[in-house]
């Protein structure tokens, strides 16, 4: 049995004294703390203070059933990436796990998945901050709450609050993680605190039962809200993070060690202070308030509620200074977040352009901090660009959700052919019974994908088409000496994968809306998410999908002789003995 084989004890960790520096020419001086922070720092941001009030008014108090599954979704890939991550530690590693099980064009695909997540949770977070600091009447010119948009104003904060971003990212990464470090315990600290306070003065069980009832009630209601709350809330967004410490693993001392435990610690954390954040939101909101609205849904025609949940709640419960502490939190919670993503996003293009797809430059770092100083720079203005005006917090969440979960899916299918082509390497975790987890975590992710509806996923491939032309103009002007060959048979699944959950989508029950386009005045508009699909059956016909492209793609898997081409400048622990 492979599993057996590989299970032995982990290796000795011998650390890089300073200034060693790993395969990659980074600084390995990054500690299980700033690991396990940094995931930490990523998954504690904007979603704490807005997914609990998106979330309840898709799905009613059900949304408690929507975190918990996203809980158990999200820890199944954690997972898959604990494993991956002890065995792969190298700078933007999400991007590259797929490269290696499967060669350039899968490893392409995937990759632009996860730097367009990355470059976009940082201006989001940006704008959550704004948004909520907008409250205030010395900034309520900067944040236009009607249309969801910055003002000329708030665009100028938001620039100089990326600017800072750029200069704390190229300081170098043993900086930012100890500035990430205090940070992400004010992030921790403080979501915990107005849990406990608010629960122990403003419990109101009644609200658990009003508006409608626990379940929102309609054929769009029930465990239909709750899916889709899961995908277009916030709760996947919120949970979104647990791998920053692999996109670090280029620059961890202890890397086989501290990675699967920074991964699996994070996402524990980050899942408990989300699922009592809900609960203690729902219990603390004014009874008045939902009798006002009559139903869960309506509570979006509260001005104050939606740009700032928790700071109204806690105004109108006479805790006037916990929603000052909650206004400050708004800035440092997200900021930290969006610093954090600004790393990982420069990592993850630093792991593009090392697996040749991208232009040689992304790899360039300065003399004496070793960051990837042109990849910084290039995802902060590609940062400033998601800044113009685009729709609010709430309606971007969908896009990047679906791109990060599109990013998630890419590691189960790595793992599952890893295990085959190199089954002898030294795993410092091991994922139990993989043979089951790993399939069913792709079908988990690809459920997400679908709950987000026909209107996201038409949107994402929009960005996936410009990701791939992108990649051809770099490989035509020979902008990477490291261009690789196109592994087309390795990845002749790639996409039937794409079309298929496409095609799923369109005809599901997610998600209504589409794309308009036209021609020569014509406009056009591809119309999705209908319900052809009833439902609970579309929901087997995702996972049938899923396991056969699984499967397809673990069969048409690299060659062993091929993975060990594009792992042969990986810090690799030692092949068990077999």
């Amino acid at each position: 049995m492979v599993e057996t084989a590989v299970r032995a004890q982990a290796p000795t960790q011998q650390r890089l004294t300073e200034p060693g520096l790993g395969a990659e020419g980074l600084k390995r001086d990054v500690g299980l703390l700033g690991l396990l922070w940094s995931s930490e720092g990523s998954i504690i941001g904007s979603g704490w203070l807005f997914a609990g009030f998106v979330a309840v008014t898709i799905a009613g108090p059900a949304a408690l059933i929507a975190w918990a599954i996203a809980a158990v979704i999200v820890v199944l890939l954690a997972l898959v990436h604990a494993e991956l991550g002890g065995l792969f530690p190298v700078t933007g590693g999400t991007s590259r796990f797929p490269h290696y099980a499967f060669g350039s064009l899968a490893g392409g695909t995937f990759g632009w998945f996860a730097y367009l997540q990355a470059a976009a949770i940082t201006p989001i977070e940006v704008l959550a901050a704004i948004q909520y600091i907008s409250t205030t009447s010395w900034a309520a010119s900067w944040y236009d709450s009607k249309t969801g948009t910055l003002s000329g104003v708030g665009i100028a904060v938001a620039i100089v609050l990326m600017v800072v971003f750029t200069v704390i990212n190229l300081v170098g990464i043993r900086y930012l993680a100890q500035a990430n470090n205090w940070i992400t315990s004010w992030k921790v600290v403080i979501p915990v605190f107005t849990v406990l306070l608010l629960l122990a003065t403003h419990f109101h069980s009644s609200n658990f039962t009003a508006g409608g009832g626990f379940f929102v009630p309609g054929p769009e209601g029930g465990m239909h809200a709750v899916f889709e709350a899961i995908a277009t809330a916030g709760i996947v967004f919120g949970l979104l993070g647990f791998e920053q410490a692999v996109q670090l693993g280029g620059e961890s001392a202890y890397p086989q060690r501290d990675l699967p435990r920074a991964v699996i610690g994070s996402i524990l954390i980050g899942a408990a202070i989300y699922i009592a954040a809900q609960f203690a939101f729902i219990a603390a909101l004014n009874p008045a308030v939902i009798a006002h609205y009559g139903t869960w849904a309506n509570l979006t025609k509260d001005s104050a509620l939606s740009a700032a949940p928790f700071y109204t709640v806690a105004k109108v419960a006479g805790l006037a200074w916990l929603a000052w502490i909650l206004r400050l939190d708004a800035v440092i919670s997200p900021a930290g977040t969006g610093l954090i993503y600004l790393t990982a996003a420069s990592r993850l293009s630093f792991g593009l352009s090392k697996n040749g797809y991208i232009p040689r430059q992304f790899e360039s770092k300065t003399r004496r901090t070793k960051v990837p100083a042109f990849a910084v720079v290039v995802s902060s203005i590609i940062g400033l660009l998601f800044l113009l005006p685009f729709p609010s917090w709430s309606k971007l969440v969908g896009v990047v959700t679906d791109a990060s979960v599109m990013m998630y899916a890419g590691a189960p299918l790595a793992l599952g052919a890893l295990r085959k082509s190199k089954p002898f390497l030294q795993r410092s975790y091991l994922l139990p019974q993989s043979a089951v987890l790993a399939p069913l975590s792709f079908v988990c992710a690809n459920l997400i994908v679908y709950w987000a509806g026909w209107q996201v996923y038409s949107t994402l491939m929009v960005a996936m088409i410009i990701g791939y032309v992108l990649m051809i103009v770099s490989a035509r002007l020979h902008l990477n000496p490291h261009q690789p060959n196109i592994d087309w048979d390795s990845a002749i699944w790639i996409f039937p994968y794409l079309i298929g959950l496409g095609l799923i989508s369109y005809f599901g029950g997610f998600g209504h809306g589409g794309i308009i386009g036209g021609v020569r005045g014509v406009q056009t508009v591809l119309v999705g998410g209908n319900g052809d699909l009833p439902f609970w059956w579309d929901l087997g016909v995702v996972a049938v999908f899923s396991l056969v492209i699984y499967y397809l793609a673990r069969w048409k898997r690299l060659p062993a002789a091929r993975v060990d081409e594009y792992i042969s400048d990986v810090d690799l622990p030692p092949v068990a003995a077999h």
